[in-house]
């Protein structure tokens, strides 16, 4: 899998309603959301603006930020260990293992908001420039995502249904 920052006017973004929702979300694990106004820079964004930051427990975002970016970079915080979360600051690191997780865990993160779900969240990784060796990240996720999900049931984030557990990795 591999990223290519773009920008795609049919991606979903925070400004399109979904701030709140997200933030809802997120707080149940115990990770922040904090926006920054429009024009500002985006504090720890890895990839550059619009895509959000990281720093700790912390998401950086602005209501441009695309809502896959953000379910991606908090899929981060929780998929690291705790010694990494405690110093992280914009780059998240990890394997191939952890970064495969980390797109499952965006993915299943995505059913858990009303009206967004898991499909609107894979089409707008495809269209922001994700690419998946089967070619679509649908197709990723279905054929070739039960060794994350395995990941992520080894490591607590994930029940053995395959049900979020609502903790972080340990």
């Amino acid at each position: 899998m591999t990223v290519s920052v773009n920008s795609h006017p049919s991606v979903l973004t925070l400004a399109d309603g979904w701030l709140q929702p997200v933030t809802d979300l997120l707080a149940g694990f115990s990770i922040e959301v904090r926006s920054v106004t429009a024009g500002s820079p985006i504090p720890n964004s890895y990839w550059g603006e619009p895509e959000a930051g990281l720093e700790r427990m912390t998401v950086w975002v602005r209501s441009d930020t695309p809502v896959h970016s953000v379910l991606h970079e908090a899929s981060h915080v929780m998929c690291m260990q705790e010694e990494r979360r405690a110093q992280l600051q914009s780059d998240a690191g990890g394997d191939f293992d952890e970064e495969s997780a980390v797109c499952y865990l965006q993915i299943t993160l995505a059913d858990q908001i009303p009206q967004l779900g898991s499909q609107r969240v894979m089409l707008d990784m495809d269209r922001w420039g994700y690419t998946f060796r089967l070619g679509s990240t649908q197709a990723w996720f279905m054929q070739e995502g039960a060794e994350a999900g395995a990941w992520l049931q080894r490591h607590g984030l994930l029940d053995a249904s395959g049900h979020l557990t609502g903790r972080l990795r340990a």
